[in-house]
């Protein structure tokens, strides 16, 4: 199957990031008492890598749902945003359009955008198995992490911070190739205000909403210094 061969190809590289984040993800969720089977369905039904392994630590401290859902949409609101450059692309592939969305990750994301075809290939064939082997590849990963802290007594002792790193990284990227610093000193300067007035136990929510708000209103200024030559 030539698309199969092409989205393994175009997919190979986020293989590793998927894998050890994945697994991340799995020996937390077993460290606090899930069962590999939680493990799996989140990877299937949630596939938000970062939200996530930020959910491990709050579903044991028993977080209600409606906070959850509200962290969800501020942490991967960015998807809204993106994706809609995506939905007449996606809403000609039939009954592959809801899986479309619910798939659209950042890597899924960078790869159609730069994808080059190859000559004869059935195009909305292979951007539906390019996100297919994606979540996959997440899914091994998540369900094998899984596996290796229920079954195979490893300490997942400091794997916790695996998602404070993967974060620290992000805004690094986000520093070192944006030509705008706004977004990052918008949530920097948020962050450290809650956090001295309501504390590490309830900053998050207030920092997050006051960010994207303030984002939104300086989209235009952010919008032409990315694009000063």
């Amino acid at each position: 199957m030539r698309e199969f061969r092409f989205a393994l190809r175009q997919t190979f590289p986020i293989f590793f990031t998927y894998l050890f984040i994945g697994i991340a993800f799995g020996m937390m969720m077993s460290e606090n008492g899930y069962s590999p089977w939680w493990s799996l369905i989140m990877a299937v039904f949630i596939f938000a890598g970062s939200m996530q392994i930020v959910m491990v630590p709050l579903l044991t401290a028993g977080t209600p749902l409606p906070i959850l859902a509200l962290m969800t949409l501020f942490i991967n609101g960015r998807h809204l945003f993106y994706g809609l450059g995506f939905i007449e692309r996606f809403r000609k592939m039939g009954w592959r359009y809801p899986y479309m969305v619910l798939t659209l990750t950042d890597e899924t994301y960078s790869i159609l955008c730069s994808v080059q075809y190859e000559e004869g290939l059935d195009q909305q064939r292979a951007d539906f198995l390019i996100a297919l082997v994606n979540q996959c590849y997440w899914i091994f990963g998540c369900l094998l992490g899984a596996c290796l802290g229920r079954y195979m007594n490893i300490s997942a002792e400091g794997i916790d911070f695996s998602a404070t790193a993967f974060f620290l990284i992000v805004v690094v990227n986000q520093w070192t190739q944006a030509k705008s610093k706004l977004p990052v000193l918008c949530g920097l300067i948020s962050a450290l205000i809650f956090l001295f007035v309501l504390g590490p136990d309830r900053f998050l929510i207030p920092a997050l909403s006051v960010s994207t708000l303030i984002l939104i209103l300086l989209r235009d200024r952010i919008q032409r210094e990315e694009y000063v030559a």
